[in-house]
């Protein structure tokens, strides 16, 4: 799997849960298990907002997921 075929898919799985925190825990720990995605600049940026309480809601979550390239 590339790159972008990775990424698509950590956004999918993390995109089909319900509660913003456990959204962002798919989108990382799927994002960990590839050599080209685990250190992508939004697992830093995305836990500084989401413990700052800057991505509360699924909406918010989303937005943010759905963002990264």
């Amino acid at each position: 799997m590339n790159r972008e075929e990775h990424l698509n898919w950590c956004k999918k799985r993390a995109l089909e849960y319900l509660k913003p925190k456990d959204m962002w825990g798919s989108f990382v720990s799927d994002m960990k298990k590839h050599e080209e995605t685990k250190n992508h600049m939004a697992i830093e940026l995305g836990a500084m907002l989401f413990f700052t309480g800057n991505l509360n809601t699924v909406e918010e979550m989303r937005k943010f997921i759905n963002d990264f390239n």
